[in-house]
């Protein structure tokens, strides 16, 4: 089995709304539109890149692999309207800022050398158009609903790495590395404090496989660029949670999953939602 095949799942797209984009952006990501105010994504699930990136690599797929978010793509079925980026991040990182997209330099992807020369102009030029473009598309989802609801909750959906010295090292230290890390450091938080309170009670009465979830604020991130453009485009409507699981629920190292722990934490993410959209509601 090889190590995509341990990993990947397919989100049901029998919805997907189909978008006229260029070649380079086909299949780039599937976007489902459903009803409601609430939204998902998986903006690093994906570990596809196009030849002309592939064929300039000096990264492994395990590498990449590690630092991707596999999986996450399945938590995104607790909204109706999602969207799961199928693209790696060494690619394109639609989590960071235009000009910090394409890793060019090693102290911007964990220390990993991702090329084997520097990639050539044209190259990085494309995958800074599915950055464009995925905003654009992002931005029309977002008024559309905002135009329907009034307002609206995204939740930005990420899981990260805490056994970083190696599969036989300990791993860091839980009290920096919480199980549920949600990223608020871009929104006001005034403004949205109910949404956000409604969140974090409900997933720390969550149980996980009999084990009450350890969810903390702004520990280890404080949210990305996705939630920060949320926040800076839709300032008064749009609500966007920067949720980091800790990578308990598989072997971060082999990329095997526990499949029980991967649905348990997916039906507690899910388990919010009600709260939080009467939470919004009222807001």
């Amino acid at each position: 089995m090889g190590v995509m095949a341990k990993v990947r799942s397919l989100d049901d797209e029998s919805a997907a709304v189909p978008s006229a984009l260029p070649d380079a952006m086909e299949g780039a990501w599937t976007l489902v539109r459903g009803e409601g105010p609430v939204i998902a994504t998986a903006l690093h699930d994906g570990h596809q890149v196009r030849p002309e990136v592939a064929r300039h690599f000096k990264v492994t797929d395990e590498e990449r692999l590690r630092e991707e978010d596999p999986r996450t793509s399945d938590w995104v079925r607790l909204a109706p309207t999602r969207l799961v980026v199928h693209r790696s991040r060494f690619e394109v990182d639609l989590n960071r800022p235009l000009e910090e997209a394409v890793y060019v330099r090693p102290d911007q992807s964990w220390g990993i050398h991702v090329w084997q020369d520097a990639p050539p102009p044209d190259v990085i030029q494309e995958s800074r158009r599915i950055h464009q473009g995925f905003y654009d598309v992002l931005r029309t989802l977002l008024a559309d609903i905002e135009r329907e609801h009034g307002r609206f909750v995204l939740y930005d959906l990420h899981s990260y790495n805490y056994r970083r010295n190696g599969p036989l090292a300990p791993p860091q230290d839980g009290r920096k590395n919480p199980d549920v890390n949600l990223g608020t450091g871009s929104m006001r938080r005034e403004r949205w404090a109910p949404v956000v309170d409604a969140f974090m009670e409900a997933l720390s009465c969550a149980s996980v496989l009999g084990r009450q979830l350890d969810v903390r604020e702004n520990v280890r991130f404080k949210g990305g660029y996705l939630v920060d453009w949320v926040h800076r485009n839709f300032p008064e409507t749009g609500c966007a949670l920067a949720v980091e699981v800790k990578k308990f629920f598989m072997d971060e190292w082999t990329g095997e999953v526990e499949p029980s722990r991967l649905e348990a934490v997916g039906e507690a993410l899910a388990g919010t939602v009600p709260p939080v959209v009467e939470a919004l509601r009222s807001n």
